[in-house]
């Protein structure tokens, strides 16, 4: 319906207050008339008794009609200090109010107007006025009250007829202002937020401000921010859901290869070069690491990761496994690695989660050195006290680009590297962040950049880890 809506409300409104303001401006309108209404039976009379002065002697026939014209019963005038009945008929009644004009205050006449007004009873009134041009010093005259009613009435309703006018007029006007500044935008973000609602992925439905109005446009603005951010994750939400799809159907197969793998580390245990003795037990550990990746499927492939299984590790085999994996992987000796880990150092941790952390952080540490073209270093050292156990990680590398900061454990937006998905950091943040504790940047300049493990000792905070 169209009084429930905005602009039928403002058309309501609109109405309602201009006939309240019509309304007010009523009563001393009405007073006002009164007044002129009197004022002028008050001249009619004194015209009416200059005949008289001019000749003293008038028939009665003419008296009656002079007083007729004046609408008056009596005229009587006093002239230096004399009072004289000038023109005379017989009263119906008796005079039952006198209203002096010479001295009423503004409230008396609105209060008179609306007594009037409201006394449907006829009466004789006596007035008494100021005669013009100094034709005396005091002019009364007596009246009939019911033609002064009567003409109040009909200026009332004229008032009224037209603040009604006026007010209807003036409500159609704001009434197609409110639609055209306010409801017809309105309309139109509601039909894009309906339309975006139907398809969020499709970028071509996002809004495009262009109100005119300042609040509007700033609802548009931010309608766009949010739908813009909405698309966004959506379609990075998708991709991780085809990513995960993706990742299950290779860690399927990947999980037969490494298996067959592993069979054939195995054997190379028993032989005789010492070379392949000693690199096989490392090679067992790397296969055995990918075959129980391949077993629970990568954090965003799953979207998301089991519970750690927290058990009490020594840190230095964790970090040693680290760096002797990374060093393996550098040929020209461009980085060189330190690990300063206090000896017996115990922590509670997934030792497979955990070496899953430090991976991606020295990894990305060591790819950023390397892609710099100079030699660089990386150190791991770690110390504790009563409520955690903190592990850096630090590099001498070129330190992260202002966009990896910004979006630093967001998947594939904090990426380093040219082609680079962004999703190590993601999943070390999620893997400590499973632990109770945080990953955090401690720094990144040109002097290289440092990151903080904290694992909490707080049995509190590992609720719903696997102990």
């Amino acid at each position: 319906m169209v009084l429930n809506s905005l602009s039928g409300r403002f058309l309501m409104l609109t109405v309602l207050f201009v006939m309240l303001a019509e309304v007010l401006i009523f009563v001393p309108s009405v007073a006002r008339f009164r007044e002129d209404f009197l004022l002028l039976r008050l001249e009619k009379a004194q015209i009416a008794s200059l005949s008289l002065l001019a000749d003293d002697m008038i028939d009665e026939d003419l008296e009656k009609e002079l007083l007729k014209n004046a609408g008056v019963y009596n005229v009587v005038l006093r002239r230096n200090d004399m009072r004289q009945l000038m023109l005379s008929s017989p009263l119906p009644e008796a005079v039952s109010e006198t209203y002096d004009l010479r001295h009423a205050t503004p409230y008396q006449l609105i209060r008179d107007a609306m007594m009037r007004l409201l006394n449907p009873e006829p009466e004789i009134i006596r007035i008494i006025g100021e005669p013009v041009q100094g034709a005396g010093l005091q002019i009364e005259v007596t009246m009939d009250a019911k033609p002064l009613r009567n003409a109040m009435i009909d200026y009332g309703i004229s008032i009224l007829l037209l603040s009604l006018v006026i007010s209807l007029f003036t409500a159609m006007l704001l009434f197609l202002a409110v639609r055209g500044f306010l409801v017809t935008p309105i309309k139109r973000v509601v039909s894009h937020m309906k339309s975006y609602a139907a398809a969020p992925e499709d970028a071509r439905r996002i809004i495009k401000p262009r109100a005119g109005v300042t609040e509007l446009r700033d609802a548009e603005i931010a309608l766009q921010t949010m739908q813009t951010q909405l698309t966004g994750s959506l379609k990075q939400k998708d991709r991780l859901a085809q990513l995960g799809s993706a990742v299950a159907k290779v860690s399927h197969d990947l999980r037969n290869i490494l298996t067959t793998a592993q069979l054939f580390a195995d054997r190379m245990e028993d032989s005789d070069d010492p070379a392949v003795a000693r690199a096989a037990p490392k090679l067992v550990n790397s296969i055995s690491r990918a075959v129980n990746l391949c077993e629970t499927t990568l954090a965003f492939g799953k979207a998301e990761e089991h519970p750690p299984a927290l058990a009490r590790i020594h840190l230095t085999d964790v970090v040693q496994d680290v760096v002797e994996s990374e060093r393996m992987a550098v040929t020209d000796q461009e980085v060189s690695y330190c690990a300063e880990i206090p000896a017996g150092l115990v922590i509670r941790a997934d030792s497979e989660q955990l070496y899953r952390v430090l991976v991606n952080l020295v990894r990305n540490a060591r790819q950023a050195i390397i892609a710099s073209g100079k030699p660089g270093k990386i150190a791991i050292r770690a110390e504790e006290d009563d409520k955690a156990w903190n592990i850096y990680v630090s590099d001498t590398g070129p330190g992260l680009p202002p966009k990896a900061r910004e979006n630093l454990f967001t998947p594939f937006q904090g990426g380093v590297r040219k082609g680079g998905t962004g999703l190590g950091l993601a999943i070390a943040e999620e893997l400590v962040r499973g632990h109770g504790g945080r990953l955090e940047l401690l720094n990144s300049d040109e002097d290289g950049t440092s990151f903080l493990i904290c694992l909490p000792k707080a049995e509190i905070v590992l609720e719903g880890a696997a102990e």
